[in-house]
């Protein structure tokens, strides 16, 4: 396998390399079926001609028919119903439902201490006010 590189005016070699391909293509499920739902309807020339048509090769047909009848299979084998729930779900539900109970508690406590370090205060000057005045009139 020889490989040519390109020159430019110069004669110097390109530093540009060429990418490369993969070698693989990749297909979408909804292809996947398309493709197969025509193949499995046609005779053996339209086949051919299917397959040519897109560049694909027989053994993909046939990895594709494993894929959809194994996915058949897990599909079928699966119970009927619901899925089961995680218990886990369950106690993170339970324990933001009680994280959210206990913000609110929270937030009324801090109400209260809020209305309850003013009312101290308030008192204290009312104390302090009418000492002063009852001392005054002491005099």
């Amino acid at each position: 396998m020889s490989t040519v590189a390109s020159t430019n005016d110069h004669g110097t070699p390109d530093p540009q390399v060429e990418p490369r391909s993969t070698g693989q293509r990749r297909y979408s499920a909804a292809y996947k079926a398309r493709i197969l739902a025509e193949y499995e309807g046609l005779d053996k020339q339209g086949k051919g001609a299917l397959l040519r048509r897109e560049g694909l090769y027989s053994s993909l047909i046939t990895n594709w028919r494993q894929q959809r009848d194994k996915g058949a299979e897990a599909a079928l084998a699966a119970p009927a119903g619901r899925p089961k729930t995680d218990p886990r779900d369950k106690e993170i539900a339970r324990l933001k439902a009680e994280n959210a109970r206990l913000e609110a508690e929270l937030g009324k406590a801090r109400t209260v201490i809020d209305v309850q370090g003013k009312l101290s205060a308030l008192l204290d000057q009312i104390a302090t006010d009418s000492a002063t005045t009852n001392n005054g009139e002491n005099k």
